[in-house]
């Protein structure tokens, strides 16, 4: 274990209150905070990603936000290669890695340090699947994965045409060996990391009604604007970073697919089935420390306190830190 860096990974469902206790915990562990959300790392892509002001950081530092411009396309291979550096750079300081968000196969691979590089070379596979996609639609291509690995295809949203491809890649460039198959190999592996996985959560009632609270403050704040300036500034509507959420409704608004009314319900209700989707996946990874609000609030414990215990336990943190 000693040859182990730590690793803490705060993980949850949209608006759980991730952000709010990943300072707290830091502040309390000396640690720093590296973010595992998929679209936080694209500059000029603010109020849709829930993304924390600089000035709000309590002079905390953050890795892997704001790192890409939103033309160019981030994927779980760029994100195990920059979180590994952001691990180096704060264990080289003597502080604790806190890995935080809500991208669950990303925190898969860089957990299990799980390799899909070699999936990422010879790309014209790739761009057939992408036409494929244009001229027949999403539902085309995640029918072809499930012809070819069931498993895969229930555990990847239908509309999620990014992690559709690849399992398809795999596929292909691995002479049929199925990407399920893999990923549950490749998580029978001892984890390069001596780490603690937590995952907060909240009521689903009380989660739905803070998504929606959220939505309307994104929308107060600016969102329509956001994703307009974006449009003007030539980032494609097909680009990886405008499939995110609140991003595609908004576009779609825009460009006279919807009514306003109609994009902010899609968005409120496609939220609140990412959130549900999150969960699920959570509950099928092994060793996920569960981080109850309410049963703390009745045990009077805090959440804090929580995870300071079970740090303690793995030997994350010295005993005798208060």
């Amino acid at each position: 274990m000693d040859d182990k860096k730590p690793l803490i990974i705060l993980a949850g469902p949209t608006a759980a209150g991730k952000t709010a206790l990943s300072l707290e915990l830091a502040k309390a562990i000396n640690g720093e905070i590296i973010s595992a959300d998929s679209m936080q790392v694209y500059q000029g892509m603010d109020i849709g990603t829930a993304k924390l002001p600089e000035n709000m950081r309590q002079g905390i530092n953050h890795y892997l936000i704001d790192c890409l411009s939103p033309k160019e396309e981030f994927n779980v291979v760029r994100f195990v290669e920059l979180a590994k550096e952001a691990i180096q750079n704060i264990c080289q300081k003597g502080k604790l890695p806190i890995v935080v968000g809500g991208t669950g196969f990303y925190i898969q691979a860089l957990l299990y340090d799980i390799d899909f590089t070699k999936n990422d070379d010879d790309k014209s596979y790739r761009k057939e699947l992408e036409k494929i996609s244009k001229e027949q639609g999403a539902e085309a291509l995640h029918g072809m994965l499930k012809e070819l690995d069931k498993t895969a295809a229930e555990e990847i949203h239908p509309h999620n045409i990014k992690r559709i491809i690849r399992a398809l890649e795999f596929y292909k460039k691995s002479n049929g060996i199925k990407i399920s198959e893999h990923n549950r190999e490749q998580r029978q592996k001892e984890s390069p990391y001596n780490f603690a996985y937590f995952v907060l959560t909240e009521e689903r009632a009380l989660l739905y009604e803070r998504i929606n609270a959220r939505v309307d403050e994104m929308l107060s704040e600016g969102l329509v604007e956001e994703v307009q300036r974006l449009l003007l500034e030539g980032v494609p509507r097909t680009g990886v970073s405008m499939q995110g959420l609140g991003y595609k409704e908004i576009a779609a608004y825009l460009c006279g697919e919807y009514t306003y009314e109609e994009a902010v319900y899609l968005l409120k209700r496609n939220t609140r089935h990412f959130a549900k989707r999150q969960l699920t996946w959570f509950r099928r990874e092994p060793d996920v420390i569960w981080l109850e609000r309410k049963k703390a609030e009745e045990s009077g414990r805090t959440i804090l306190g929580e995870i300071k215990r079970e740090l303690k336990e793995k030997e994350i943190l010295e005993r005798d830190l208060d």
